[in-house]
């Protein structure tokens, strides 16, 4: 047997078919006429040797043939979508940088020191994304939180691992203390769902006993940096990486009673492909983000 190779056309209009069930609905996914997908379609069957679809008059089904192919249809695009951008970095700008930033780590720690890097490297272009679309060029390296390893990155621990349970002073002092962690029982938690930084953790790590008291309620942030500002508005308690709140603990407007906390096994992180050799504006960035990691300004 000696199939031939369908063409990335054919291979498309195979995925939209699937996944849109008729000609008409396929046409408008892929930017084709109607007539022109059943030709794409047609000389794939023709290449393959098979039906893929099966006729209905409710519409288009895969053939067990359209099963099989369609996998492979999927992981054969999306690799050369893949290599297409990879070859596409190779001539790119050399002075041009693109980061993955998580947001919180942005708002609370690189933006904040980032012009010390502009200005040293005025050349540079640094464009930050804390989103993937579609389409859009790889990154060249990425901010992350958690645990390594990361399958093909290279990791730098930029820092996370000492969380603290912090609060405003005056919410302690209003709600009767915090002279132990029993007094948890009387207070608000606040929490960031994604994060590991709960309350489930600070007992783990604290190992209380079962019988241990309960935060009194509750309240729950789809950013972290609004459990941030909630906690030194007074609305509860927060468990944060002190470096997330550095400013805040120096100024008292938070404060970590007892220094009661933990040592997290979750931690921010700086990124790189394992498989690339890092052009030259990354090294300059990485070496200043070390730099920046050991300032104590």
């Amino acid at each position: 047997m000696n199939p031939r190779i369908p063409s990335t056309a054919g291979l498309r209009v195979l995925i939209a078919l699937a996944e849109r069930g008729s000609t008409v609905a396929a046409a408008d996914a892929v930017n084709l006429s109607q007539s022109a997908v059943s030709k794409q379609l047609s000389k794939l069957e023709a290449s393959v040797g098979q039906s893929l679809f099966i006729r209905h008059t409710s519409g288009l089904q895969l053939s067990e043939a359209g099963h099989i192919y369609l996998e492979h249809a999927k992981i054969a695009l999306k690799a050369l979508e893949d290599a297409a951008l990879r070859v596409a970095r190779l001539s790119s700008d050399p002075d041009v940088l693109r980061l993955h930033l998580l947001p919180i780590l942005g708002d609370r720690w690189l933006l904040p020191r980032f012009a010390r890097f502009a200005e040293r490297y005025p050349t540079i272009d640094v464009q930050f994304t804390s989103f993937e679309t579609p389409g859009q060029a790889e990154p060249d390296a990425a901010f992350r939180y958690g645990a390594p390893p990361w399958r093909g990155q290279t990791a730098d621990y930029l820092f996370g691992a000492d969380v603290a349970l912090v609060g405003a002073p005056e919410y302690i002092c209003r709600v009767g203390g915090l002279e132990v962690l029993d007094d948890i029982g009387r207070f608000t938690l606040l929490e960031h769902p994604q994060t590991p930084n709960c309350w489930q953790n600070l007992r783990t790590a604290l190992a209380l006993p079962a019988e241990a008291p309960e935060p009194r309620h509750y309240v729950r942030f789809g950013f972290y940096t609004l459990v941030i500002r909630a906690a030194i508005a007074g609305q509860g308690l927060a468990i944060i990486p002190r470096e997330l709140i550095v400013r805040e603990l120096a100024s008292g407007d938070l404060v970590n009673p007892g220094g009661i906390g933990f040592d997290s096994s979750n931690c921010y992180w700086f990124t790189r492909p394992a498989d690339r050799t890092s052009r030259r504006a990354l090294n300059l960035f990485h070496d200043w983000l070390m730099e920046e990691i050991t300032r104590r300004d």
